[in-house]
This record gives structure tokens, C-alpha cells and sequence, in this order.
């Protein structure tokens, strides 16, 4: 299976330590988001309720760029960094995403790279409509 790194723009660079989509046939795999904006900053410091619409927002920007969207993900995995934070997370979760929601796992972690991180969510999509191919069989 042929595997695509997908250039992406519409957040804030990696600087080429890591790569914010991968394809694989249909499906795309999108790293951690963070809540920092396309400069870089960390919007919403010590506030979990905006971290988590950044992250939402950086997720729904790379999966758009990449040919899918929100309501082609099937699986979210979601770090927090208090137990605290459950309910801004789910708050932000229900007026993003619609019913039914995919399969998500939920860890509570120590911290993320950076300690003003509070929430970081990443998702595996497909891509609908299939991949074209230019040659055939």
C-alpha cells in the first residue's frame, strides 16, 4: 500500500520534525493537535475550553486540505492533561462534531510537550470517494 505524506497549510508548520497527515489508501492519519494557531502560538493558555475549538479547528483545516472532513473521521484519540478538563473537551466535542460520533479514547496524561498544552487530539479519516488512479491495470 502506498503511503502519501500530505503537505499541509492551513496550521502551523512542524518544522519538518514530523508530518501533520499521512495517507495510506483511504484512510488519513492526523498527528496530535495542539492548540496553537498558524503562527505557532498557543491560543487560549490555562483556558481548556479554547484549547480544545483550536485543536478542533486545526483538525478540521487539515482534514479539509487533505480531501476529507470532520464527518469522515472514524477514531479520535484525546490526551488531556487534568481530569478537570472532561467536560470542556465534551462541551466543544458536541457543538463540533454531529451524531454519530466516532470511536474516541480519552487519557488523562501528566503533560504534553509543552506545559501550556492542555489538550491534544489526533484522528484517523478516510477520504471519501475512493483514490484515483492514473494507471490501470
Amino acid at each position: 500500500m502506498d503511503r502519501e505524506i500530505v503537505a499541509i497549510e492551513s496550521v502551523h508548520p512542524t518544522g519538518g520534525t514530523y508530518s501533520h497527515a499521512v495517507r495510506a489508501g483511504d484512510v488519513l492519519y492526523i498527528a496530535g493537535q495542539v492548540a496553537k494557531d498558524r503562527e505557532g502560538n498557543v491560543v487560549g493558555i490555562g483556558d481548556p475550553e479554547a484549547q480544545c475549538r483550536q485543536v478542533f479547528a486545526n483538525l478540521a483545516a487539515i482534514l479539509e486540505e487533505a480531501g476529507s472532513g470532520l464527518e469522515h473521521v472514524v477514531k479520535f484519540t484525546t490526551y488531556l492533561t487534568h481530569p478537570s478538563y472532561i467536560e470542556a473537551y465534551r462541551k466543544v466535542r458536541n457543538e463540533t462534531l454531529s451524531k454519530p460520533m466516532p470511536a474516541n479514547t480519552l487519557v488523562i496524561v501528566e503533560s504534553l510537550v509543552s506545559p501550556e498544552l492542555l489538550v491534544e487530539i489526533d484522528a484517523v479519516a478516510v477520504v471519501p470517494g475512493g483514490r484515483s488512479s492514473s494507471s490501470s491495470a
